[in-house]
């Protein structure tokens, strides 16, 4: 098989002849390595041919034998569930090579990938996997036990504090640290020479302005609708609210476009499109959540080692738009 196919769960379901609900168990044991691509649970190929060896092994799915007829084969595909549920699959044998660590990295931000880049080394032993999903559908990743380092961009409008008072809350009883990795700032973009002549969130209420959105669970749309509750602004009177984009760039261009007069973003995506304006009004925290659990101690080691680093620090500038002054802080620990 391809190294690079993956199975979605109902196709591993079909090729081990088991269910779907044996296939999640599976998954939920760390007997099958998986990883989330959106909304859709993928399994490598490798990673199955290595169960089915495994499986073979020992009590777990038998091997295929020669059938006497097609009841005896029917039998043994029905028995094999049964037999998978109650035998756990057994240890690769001493002279197999110990598979890499998967990491899912969880987040849209292109500083996510260099840092994916640096924990892909030669003889590391991990294989991170990135997910492209907004901060707090990343957080809730996380809590389903789908993510390792997620990262997170979400304003408390009450407190003014970014990330730590959902941390607390969806993570509650979890161990974790979480880490900063940018600052970055966030506003408006506007058409070029300002039109409409927006000046802050207040002009949101206007009836003349059409926005452009970002998707459910996005650090920029809960910005957006903290925003609007400061205001006092009912999202159901901003036009355009239900117009969603999933990045800032594809919001960046809509207004560039002349398809919106305004939508909510980072200053970088602002400065790649080029023909629009950027009105900045915040200053926003991207921090990296991870659990702290023993066998994650010796990666988060190599992750906060990586933030730190001259090498990974250049290539973020190189970027800009980020300030890394406070890049690789602990921010906080919670035992759980």
């Amino acid at each position: 098989m391809p190294h690079d196919e993956s199975y979605t769960t109902e196709e591993v379901a079909s090729l081990l002849k088991i269910s779907k609900l044996k296939v999640y168990d599976l998954i939920k044991k760390g007997e099958l390595p998986s990883y989330r691509v959106g909304k859709q649970m993928r399994v490598d190929a490798s990673d199955l041919e290595a169960y089915k060896r495994m499986s073979r092994g020992g009590a777990g799915l038998a091997a295929p034998a020669p059938a006497a007829s097609a009841t005896a084969a029917s039998a043994t595909a029905a028995s094999a569930p049964a037999a998978a549920a109650l035998t756990p699959a057994p240890r690769p044998s001493a002279e197999a090579p110990a598979p890499d660590r998967r990491l899912v990295i969880t987040g849209q931000d292109s500083c996510l990938d260099l840092l994916a880049k640096h924990l892909d080394r030669p003889g590391g032993g991990l294989r991170p996997l990135r997910s492209y999903a907004g901060s707090l559908d990343s957080l809730i990743a996380m809590y389903r036990g789908e993510a390792d380092i997620v990262s997170t961009h979400l304003l408390d409008g009450d407190s003014g504090e970014y990330n730590l008072p959902y941390i607390r809350k969806i993570l509650s009883g979890f161990p974790y640290i979480v880490v900063h990795l940018v600052a970055r700032t966030a506003g408006l973009y506007v058409a070029k020479g300002n039109p409409k002549r927006i000046r802050g969130w207040a002009d949101l209420r206007r009836d003349d302005l059409r926005i452009v959105n970002r998707e459910i669970g996005s650090g920029a749309r809960v910005l957006l609708d903290e925003q609007l509750r400061r205001h006092g602004i009912r999202p159901g009177r901003v036009r355009g609210y239900d117009q969603v984009q999933t990045n800032h760039l594809a919001v960046a261009g809509k207004v560039a476009g002349g398809e919106a007069d305004v939508g909510v973003g980072i200053e970088k995506a602002a400065n790649f499109v080029g023909t629009v304006e950027f009105i900045p009004l915040i200053q926003e925290s991207l921090d990296l959540v991870m659990l702290r659990k023993p066998e994650n101690e010796s990666w988060i080691a190599a992750v906060l080692n990586i933030l730190k680093s001259d090498a990974y620090q250049s290539e973020l500038r190189s970027l800009h738009g980020y300030d890394l002054s406070r890049t690789g802080t602990v921010l906080y620990e919670n035992e759980g």
